[in-house]
Parts: structure tokens; C-alpha cells; sequence
């Protein structure tokens, strides 16, 4: 945590393209928070104990295969010991957009995401209608609906152990668009939101993203 007391977040980005501007933007709006968007491969860098000092890691990242076993020279852990390393503490989790369909192959990233059967379709260009299905959630407190044009995917809903806040009706998508769960130690959140800049500027994806990542971090 730094000096400030504002919450440190790292955004894990990579194997997929994104707006950088606007996706910067949404994260330097988050109120109390210094977030620092960075690539798999740099975060994969990092010392275990680096890792673990951000109070929040955000992954926005779709890797669909995991990598050998045996980490390439100068790597510390890799992405399998990354992955094996998260909820160990109580460091959150937020799982954002694409990063929900990441690592298919791997248990625990499905335990981490709550969704046994994570295989989707997707729709570009949708304009979706969002409902707060569980206000009473710190994440959904004072959230109205709202509507903004965004990608969907159609897969499975969430499962057991996930508490369902964010809902939609639109055809085609999933129907749980926001959840929360706990993975060892850490609280997670999923958001399905976040596809390019009509999302990332919309005020409601934006105020529902930094309630998620207050919350995962223990402020809210």
C-alpha cells in the first residue's frame, strides 16, 4: 500500500488488443487508487513479493494456453506459478471482460472465474441493457440499470459459490454479468463489461469497476 493510503492496483493486460487510451483513462478515474497497467510478461517478471504488494490485481488479459511447465530462463515463477501463487494472500481479484475466457485448461483459474463450463461465443457491437440484480451489495450500491453499447458472450452463468449482482436480458449473452466469490483468500470479482471505449467511458461501467476493485480490496 503506499504512503497515501490509496489502494495500488495492477492491470494485467496482454493477447488481446485494446484501446490503451480510453482503458487508461477508466483506471485514472478510480478515486483513491494508483493503478499501474502492465503486460503479462512484465508482471510474470516481477518478484513474488512485488507481486503481492499491490493490494488488487485486475486481469484483462486472454492467454488461451497455458505454457510449459519448465519457466524460460529468467523467469521467477511463470504464469503457471503466478496463477498458483493468487488468493494466497488477501490480495482481490477482478476478472474484467476477455480475462473471464483465459486459460481454459486451467483449474484454477475456473475456480477463480466460478464458471465450470467456460466455453462462449461472442457478439460484437451490442447495445445491452444492465440490471442490478443484488443492490443490497456493496459493489451495486447506488447503481441504477443502465445501457451502453458493448461486446456479449454467450456461455455458461455463473455457478455455486458466486453471489450474482449484475444481470441482463439481452439476447445474445450470458444472463450474470457481475459476481463476486472468494478464492482462498481473496475476494474476486467478475465484471463481463469492458469490450472498447463505449464501455470504458460510460459512467456506470466506470462507477461499478472502481466499486469492484474498492471492494476486492477491502475499502468498501
Amino acid at each position: 500500500m503506499s504512503d497515501e493510503g490509496n489502494i495500488l492496483v495492477a492491470v494485467v493486460t496482454g493477447h488481446h488488443p485494446y484501446d490503451v487510451i480510453g482503458f487508461t483513462r477508466a483506471f485514472r478515474s478510480i478515486a483513491g487508487a494508483e493503478c499501474f497497467v502492465m503486460s503479462m510478461e512484465d508482471w510474470n517478471l516481477a518478484p513474488k513479493v512485488v507481486r503481492q504488494a499491490y493490494d488488487v490485481v485486475v486481469f484483462y488479459n486472454m492467454h488461451m494456453a497455458l505454457p510449459p511447465e519448465k519457466n524460460p530462463p529468467g523467469l521467477e515463477s511463470g504464469i503457471r506459478g503466478m496463477i498458483h501463487d493468487l488468493g494466497e494472500t488477501t490480495q482481490g481479484i477482478v476478472v474484467l471482460h476477455h480475462a473471464i475466457l483465459a486459460f481454459p485448461d486451467s483449474e484454477a483459474w475456473t475456480d477463480i472465474v466460478g464458471i465450470r463450463d467456460r466455453g462462449f461465443g461472442y457478439y460484437l457491437a451490442q447495445v445491452v441493457t444492465y440490471d442490478v440484480a443484488d443492490p443490497s451489495h456493496p459493489i451495486a450500491a447506488g447503481v441504477s440499470s443502465w445501457t451502453m453499447p458493448d461486446e456479449t458472450y454467450t456461455m455458461a452463468d455463473a455457478g455455486e459459490g458466486c453471489r450474482v449482482i449484475l444481470t441482463t436480458r439481452h439476447e445474445p449473452s450470458m444472463r450474470t454479468i457481475g459476481w463476486t466469490r472468494t478464492y482462498r483468500n481473496s475476494r474476486v470479482f467478475c465484471f463481463q463489461c469492458g469490450h472498447d471505449d463505449g464501455a470504458y467511458s460510460n459512467p456506470s461501467f466506470r462507477e461499478v469497476l472502481a466499486r469492484g476493485v474498492r471492494w476486492c480490496g477491502g475499502r468498501i
